[in-house]
């Protein structure tokens, strides 16, 4: 504990180092700085901020007491309007309330990322996450068309046999003992994503000890970790440190894998049409790879290389965390609430039967409390449980004047448990996204996918993958959660994930394909195949009693 407080200690002397010598240098930041300071001063926020370092020296070290911390505040200050913290010499503004958050959403002109997402320059450049201004709003032009529904049903293929492969290390654990099922899930949406955004498949559920995987989930850490240490922030200071080394190296890797792939995708391309079908008749999968090898700006340019790392390893990033996240708490609130599961049981049958064919797209229509479950679990737990914006210009906010160059925290996590539009928030109650629960809730009480001019262009890839995943996993077994609300314990990092793992037991369903065709069933297997329909309805499924 001492050697950690020293290090805090002499991180933030560091960081105030810094900011003096800048302020030397350039006299711009430090009156900057002290005009936010002087206008911020009537805006309500946590006390003990100090000049230079703000609140830094109060915040938890630990990831998971630092989200509690966040989520504490955010309860303290839910009677006001809005709040403020300063983490070091930068000023946070803290919203949690629809009408302020529309503000900055609604609007290009607060577009731009807060300047905490710099740190995922390094692995993800300046593509559709990271960059701003023109640059954001020609790559969104370009790559809006690669997300229509008619080009995304193409990826379902892959996310039913992924499925099927998490399919058979789930049944593994059937009528056993309980197991963390986190993994797992997360394994299936890693291999969805590479599969889906760069046409390789990384066997991942197989291979989970591969090079290219542990260096994704080390990524992610360390740049958690960096965002909410501000002693970190100088790179000066960050390279000479053993996490900055750490940092290039799993850099190294995950650049080297994506333009090794993107260079093998475009000479494949150059002499093969990608379309064409392939050496064994059928048509070849298409990948987002593929699409912006192809794709051109308004002048009829084709993006560079670099330009395309930068938004596969933006797919990857954005594409597998956080639908992993997700469906792990959709099963946990689904084993957690029997009589949800038996809803969606219900449904599930009405629309496969015993079947254990692929999910279509005419099925995902059909399956709308499954969907209802989806948006719940993420508003109890969204994937991503804050993000920042920058203000763009001045602008008033219930009174308070707010500067350019603030940076806004708006945290959905705290949004959507505002008992205005969610009685009992912290009920898991999936009707109220039926469409007429959902008359006159304000368009911006709800933002799992953020919203506004730029929302999450892949909102329609991640329900889509979940409903493949879920549909698949509830048609096998049935889903008996281990864990209370306290014991899962979530870890507000970059997503939202259980500290302790999702707890689980699976007892199996019946399928076509779980039936032994001995004479005493094979003429029900052929009832089934001729008269699916009707015998469907009829079939009883078991549930855990607890």
């Amino acid at each position: 504990m001492a050697i950690e407080l020293g290090l805090y200690t002499l991180g933030i002397v560091a960081l105030a180092i810094s900011v003096i010598l800048l302020a030397c240098l350039d006299y711009q930041p430090l009156r900057e700085y002290v005009y936010k300071w002087i206008v911020m001063r009537p805006i309500p926020g946590k006390g003990g901020a100090f000049p230079i370092i703000g609140n830094a020296l109060q915040f938890k070290v630990n990831a998971g007491e630092f989200f509690n911390q966040m989520i504490e505040g955010t309860n303290e200050f839910r009677h006001l309007p809005l709040a403020k913290v300063w983490v070091g010499p930068v000023p946070f503004l803290i919203l949690y309330h629809a009408e302020n958050i529309e503000v900055i959403l609604s609007t290009s002109r607060h577009n731009d990322k807060s300047f905490s997402y710099k740190f995922l320059e390094p692995w993800l450049g300046t593509g559709l996450l990271t960059s701003t201004g023109e640059k954001w709003r020609g790559r969104r032009k370009m790559l809006t068309p690669t997300f229509h529904f008619s080009i995304l049903s193409d990826f379902l293929e892959v996310m039913n046999e992924q499925a099927e492969v998490l399919l058979e290390k789930l049944k593994n654990h059937a009528g056993g003992e309980a197991f963390d099922c986190f993994s797992l899930i997360t394994l299936c949406a890693l291999d969805i994503i590479c599969e889906t955004a760069m046409g390789r498949n990384i066997y991942a559920q197989s291979n989970s000890d591969s090079e290219y995987v542990r260096s994704v989930y080390k990524m992610s850490d360390i740049i958690t970790r960096r965002q909410r240490m501000p002693w970190f922030w100088p790179d000066w200071i960050y390279n000479l440190l053993g996490e900055g080394k750490e940092h290039q190296k799993r850099l190294r890797i995950l650049h080297s894998f994506t333009e090794s792939v993107i260079k093998e995708r475009a000479e494949r391309m150059a002499g093969v049409d990608s379309d064409s079908e392939s050496d064994h008749g059928k048509k070849k999968r298409r990948a987002f790879l593929d699409m912006l090898l192809k794709s051109t700006d308004d002048e009829g340019n084709y993006l560079s290389h670099e330009d395309i790392r930068e938004e596969v390893d933006t797919f990857m990033f954005e594409g597998h965390d956080t639908t992993a996240a997700s469906m792990n708490w959709a099963l946990y609130l689904i084993g957690s609430h029997p009589d949800v599961q038996k809803k969606l049981q219900q449904e599930l049958q009405e629309v496969f039967g015993l079947s254990d064919r692929h999910v279509t797209t005419e099925d995902m229509k059909k399956l709308r409390y499954l969907e209802c479950v989806i948006k719940e679990t993420l508003r109890i737990f969204p994937s991503v449980p804050l993000f920042a914006r920058s203000i763009g210009e001045d602008c008033q906010m219930n009174g308070f004047k707010v500067p350019k160059g603030v940076n806004a925290v708006i945290i959905p996590y705290a949004l959507h448990r505002d008992p205005r539009y969610f009685p009992d928030p912290e009920e898991f109650r999936p009707e109220r996204f039926l469409p007429e629960n959902s008359v006159g809730r304000h368009p911006y009480a709800y933002i799992p996918f953020s919203a506004g001019p730029r929302n999450c262009i892949g909102q329609r890839f991640a329900m889509m993958e979940e409903k493949v995943i879920l549909a698949t996993v509830l048609r096998h077994f049935s889903v008996e959660a281990l864990q209370g609300r306290q014991e899962v314990q979530p870890l507000g990092e970059l997503i939202l994930r259980p500290e302790k793992g999702i707890w689980i037991k699976l007892v199996s369903h019946v399928t076509i394909s779980s039936l032994s065709l001995n004479a005493a069933n094979v003429n029900v297997f052929r009832r089934l195949r001729r008269e699916p329909r009707r015998e469907h309805t009829v079939q009883k499924t078991s549930f855990p009693h607890r």
